[in-house]
């Protein structure tokens, strides 16, 4: 009896160990794999976006500094009529530019982000947009927050500054429970709305999968400067012929068997996935948002760089 005791401490310490060891192994990879999109994310930030996204941003906004006396020359809509009828003299309202913004970012954790077929999966390259964002906000001494969401809002980081909140952020993304449900981005918008009141810079990444309310997006974006990045893997747009196969919804959980041989079904996939895509860009631009189709393989610095240009 005793014997077997002994046994059965013996195994619950050896199964002890190998789970801390297993742990440690998983944190010192992510420690890894986040100390490497730092230094491919900072290379690219530093080369060129940190600049463009500065001219682009800096100074759009004007915020209340003073209140001091009229001067000739002083625009009517600027007098504080408060102060001024206490006062019984003109007082008018000194506005300068915000110089200091923030930066949110809002990343769909839902289960079809956590795929990829080629280089690496979705969630992944979103880790280095976030990396690539954040550095670009801290390297002009603004604050960057994220809102991670799926059929709802699952963490928020508030708004802060400095590397180390970047590097935290990416490994959130890295290693968020990526959930099989249906992606609500309203739930998100709706956090976003209610916490934020002072105009921020909104970075949207998702593939856009599941339909969302288009009013609260106008709402928003009105409110926010938003830019939408549907993130997705070439598979998402079209399906190889590779004949009989059985599709599963990481979201929903539904499968359905389909026949990829059959060019006719695969043209219909790859056409309606097509349109899902005009739509998306009708939709953004039609509510003052901008929007991005990036790919898995496409180089996102280049493509943020074109978008900071236009601002």
């Amino acid at each position: 009896m005793v014997i077997g005791n002994k046994s059965n401490v013996s195994e619950l310490f050896l199964l002890t160990f190998y789970l801390a060891l297993f742990n440690f192994m998983q944190i010192k990879d992510i420690v890894k794999k986040v100390k490497q999109i730092e230094i491919r994310t900072r290379k690219k930030t530093e080369a060129s976006l940190m600049g463009q996204y500065h001219s682009a941003f800096k100074g759009q906004g004007m915020t209340f500094s003073e209140v001091r006396p009229y001067q000739f020359g002083d625009e009517i809509r600027r007098i504080d009529w408060n102060k001024t009828a206490r006062f019984r003299e003109p007082f008018v309202k000194v506005m300068e530019e915000e110089r200091e913004l923030t930066m949110m970012i809002l990343v769909d954790i839902s289960a079809s982000m956590n795929y990829g077929t080629k280089t690496q999966l979705k969630r992944e390259y979103v880790a280095e947009i976030v990396a690539s964002l954040g550095f670009s906000a801290a390297g002009n001494n603004d604050k960057v927050g994220m809102i991670l969401y799926a059929d709802k809002v699952y963490k928020v980081i508030p708004p802060q500054k400095g590397r180390k909140h970047i590097l935290s952020m990416i490994s959130m993304v890295l290693t968020a429970d990526y959930v099989p449900a249906v992606s609500q981005i309203d739930k998100a918008m709706e956090y976003l709305m209610g916490i934020f009141k002072r105009k921020s810079l909104v970075f949207i990444l998702s593939d856009f999968e599941d339909p969302y309310d288009k009013k609260i997006m106008q709402v928003a974006a009105r409110k926010h400067q938003m830019l939408a990045m549907r993130i997705y893997d070439e598979k998402d747009n079209e399906i190889p012929d590779v004949g009989y196969m059985l599709m599963n919804d990481s979201e929903t959980g539904e499968q359905i068997w389909v026949n990829t041989s059959s060019a006719r079904w695969r043209y219909t996939f790859a056409e309606a996935q097509k349109q899902k895509i005009r739509t998306l860009e009708q939709e953004f631009s039609g509510s003052s948002a901008s929007f991005l189709n990036i790919g898995t393989q496409d180089d996102y610095a280049k493509l943020l760089y074109q978008y900071f240009q236009k601002r």
